[in-house]
């Protein structure tokens, strides 16, 4: 396994161009997240409403978890354990 900071991280979830990658993250309760998501599907809200809040302010990505069918963020700052094209990273 490779190690990278979070830095990387984030570059190598952006540029997997809707690529499947699997992320193990502390949630807000901490509890482990294991979630198998993609980037590039863009949410269309329903409604005006803008949003509250700039997620990347936060060090947030919002991704689309593929087991739920729904767009999930990930913390960059708890991601802890990265597989992404055939590769597995731990950030550190």
């Amino acid at each position: 396994m490779k190690t990278i900071n979070t830095n990387k991280a984030k570059q190598l979830i952006e540029n997997s161009k809707g690529k499947f990658f699997t992320a193990h993250f502390i949630k807000k309760d901490m509890s482990q997240r294991i979630l198998n998501a993609r980037t590039q599907k863009r949410y269309t809200p329903k409604s005006n409403r803008t949003q509250p809040y700039e997620p990347s302010k936060y060090n947030l990505l919002t991704v689309y978890d593929m087991q739920k069918r729904n767009f999930r963020m990930i913390n960059l700052e708890t991601l802890f354990k990265l597989n992404i094209n055939k590769t597995k990273y731990i950030i550190k």
